[in-house]
């Protein structure tokens, strides 16, 4: 392979020889989208000439339509505020346009920080390449919800007329329907996919031509103008400078909020999945409500065993989350004056819990929700035989009677309906009228 990156990247390689995996590669694409835009801007701001900045710019164009991946090898975790990644980025972009100039006989060397980085640090580069990869993996998070939405509402439809026992402290408690349940999800992921959508100001918003510390050295008002207009028009979305420089390059907690809101998802997620794995937990030993697809053998023990693999999968993608929320927090809090220096492992973190999120969420839907199946008998017979009606009759016979029916009926196993007729508290009709009004308008 021949290398294009140069001694910045392979002393980085010899400072950071961890086992960890590469730098993601959204990472670095958000990089070059800046690049180039950047390419354009030093030409308009007579930063450089046109060959220089038409080089750097097919450069560009060749790492965003894939090539070159193997020319980024630096870990993830590293020090410096990823000041490696910038170099490795700049190096190899002037490597690449170093050498379509000299094959046209122009013996021109294109500088990694004299032309590639020029009018930027890595200060504001970084973090607004970070920004510019989460609102790219969001948007796909956000399909992903929207889809899981209206699956969890097709699932609410399809159920509508399964009536079940709700509980609640893993009690019995009043009677529901199925569809009630998965028309709740619906609105509960509905909720989280407004509140993702809400931090695209936070992503959009940039601290690009703020330069080392925010306060614009090296970087003029013509530069800073034509960076934003160009970078919009590459990536064809509306990123803007902050109002204040200074203060995104020093505060993190922008990423911070998007973490937030991902991991806040994640936890309604997980309990979702872990009522799955309740209701279909069985298949004689459990509830049995619904029933999963078969994805593969629960055990290599224990033949016929099914084990509810993607819910589970739901659950620990909840703690991973969480857990890059916590490393991104005190990544966050570790910003020093004018700089928030631990941005490899915001990037790192952020990137992995919207990109992975998106994948999980789109494999529970399409093999989890969507083939579901509802036990109607189960659903019945739980119903039939618990407690659930009992509250209806509380406006007919006030609570304490209705407590003692409970108590009696749970004490010797009987039913609502028998224990209410021999203490002569209802008729069969009114105990019939009071059920059927209810299952009429249940939802």
């Amino acid at each position: 392979m021949h290398k294009y990156y140069g001694g910045e990247t392979e002393r980085a390689l010899k400072n950071f020889p961890f086992s960890t995996h590469k730098v993601r590669q959204e990472f670095v694409r958000a990089l070059v989208f800046i690049k180039k835009a950047a390419a354009y801007a030093n030409f308009e701001d007579k930063g450089f000439g046109m060959e220089i900045s038409r080089a750097i710019s097919k450069a560009c164009d060749e790492v965003l339509g894939g090539k070159h991946e193997q020319q980024f090898l630096l870990p993830a975790l590293q020090g410096g505020a990823g000041t490696s990644v910038n170099m490795n980025v700049n190096e190899v972009l002037a490597g690449l346009a170093t050498e379509m100039l000299n094959k046209q006989n122009k013996k021109f060397k294109v500088h990694p920080n004299d032309h590639v980085n020029r009018s930027m640090s890595t200060n504001d580069a970084n973090p607004s390449a970070v920004k510019i990869a989460a609102l790219f993996l969001k948007e796909n998070l956000e399909l992903a919800l929207e889809n899981l939405v209206k699956v969890f509402e097709l699932k609410g439809v399809e159920f509508k007329k399964n009536k079940k026992l709700g509980r609640t402290h893993l009690q019995d408690a009043v009677p529901t329907t199925l569809g009630a349940e998965f028309f709740s999800y619906a609105a509960t992921i509905q909720r989280h996919l407004g509140k993702i959508k809400n931090t695209s100001g936070l992503l959009q918003e940039l601290n690009l031509g703020g330069t080392a510390i925010g306060n614009s050295i090296n970087a003029d008002a013509v530069y800073i103008k034509s960076v934003y207009k160009n970078l919009n028009k590459f990536t064809g979305r509306k990123f803007r400078p902050a109002k204040n420089l200074m203060s995104l390059t020093s505060s993190q907690t922008d990423f911070l909020a998007v973490s937030q809101a991902v991991t806040s998802l994640c936890v309604d997620l997980s309990k979702i999945a872990n009522d799955i794995r309740l209701l279909a937990s069985g298949p004689r030993g459990g509830l049995g409500e619904i029933s999963l697809k078969k994805l593969q053998k629960g055990s290599s023990i224990m033949p016929g065993k099914v084990n509810p693999v993607l819910p589970e999968t739901v659950n620990q993608l909840y703690f991973l989350v969480s857990g890059n929320n916590l490393a991104i927090e005190h990544a966050a809090h570790a910003s020093q004056l004018e700089l928030g220096v631990m941005v490899p492992v915001i990037a790192d973190k952020l990137l992995e819990s919207l990109k992975l999120t998106t994948e999980v969420i789109s494999e529970f839907a399409k093999n989890c929700i969507v083939p579901m199946v509802a036990n109607a008998k189960e659903l019945e017979k739980y119903l039939e035989n618990s407690t659930a009606f009992s509250t209806l009759f509380v406006p007919l016979l006030g609570y304490d009677v209705v407590s003692e029916v409970v108590k009696k009926s749970v004490l010797e196993g009987r039913t609502l309906r028998e224990v209410m007729l021999e203490k002569k508290l209802v008729t069969n009709e009114q105990f019939e009228k009071v059920i059927n009004n209810f299952k009429k308008n249940v939802h």
